[in-house]
């Protein structure tokens, strides 16, 4: 149905060596997330492939992609510059490679800040971009052991980690991160 070499491609012309890997194993880690879970594993494929295909451009570019996509910087993501490439990716999928699968698109969309009420795609992609095998830093296996074994309560983990990483730094906590985990942590304690 999609066409993963054009998109492997794309990927290998736009970003640096260690990116495309970190790319690579995204794709590798959500599919078989997809799978464990029941999503679409090449929607989940296709989703890390492409996750990051704007990181790497300026910001200039990066702001003009938006704007041309109908999107709007709130005030807050204009001054999280690091969240730009999960808003123009999306774009630059559509606008330059005609992909139109609103499920990818969303899944790339919200795959840094996560939102409330996610898929399991969305997820997916979320908690791969998290575990992928090129991950080093010091929590990383313990997220890898509960991807294995419920998705949200990795992701759950993962947004805890990241809530306090950007407290710690004093950095910027976009409203659909904490969104995102009030709403995975009503979904774990609504099952008990």
């Amino acid at each position: 149905m999609y066409n993963v070499d054009k998109f492997e491609a794309v990927i290998k012309r736009r970003l640096s060596p260690d990116r495309y890997r970190h790319s690579i194993n995204v794709a590798e880690s959500a599919c078989l997330l997809a799978q464990m879970y029941g999503a679409d594993p090449e929607k989940a494929f296709i989703s890390g492939i492409l996750h990051d295909i704007m990181k790497e451009e300026d910001l200039d570019v990066q702001r003009k992609y938006i704007e041309v996509a109908g999107e709007t910087l709130t005030p807050l993501e204009s001054a999280m510059p690091q969240i730009y490439h999960q808003i123009s990716g999306p774009a630059y999928c559509r606008l330059e490679l005609g992909l139109e699968d609103t499920q990818i698109c969303t899944a790339i969309r919200y795959h840094t800040t996560g939102r409330a009420n996610m898929s399991i795609l969305e997820k997916v992609l979320y908690t791969a971009d998290l575990i992928s095998a090129d991950r080093c830093y010091s929590d990383v296996g313990i997220m890898r052991e509960l991807a294995q074994q419920d998705l949200n309560e990795a992701m759950l983990y993962a947004l805890e980690y990241t809530i306090k990483n950007l407290i710690t730094k004093e950095g910027f906590v976009h409203i659909d991160t904490v969104e995102c985990y009030n709403s995975i942590l009503y979904e774990i304690k609504g099952k008990g």
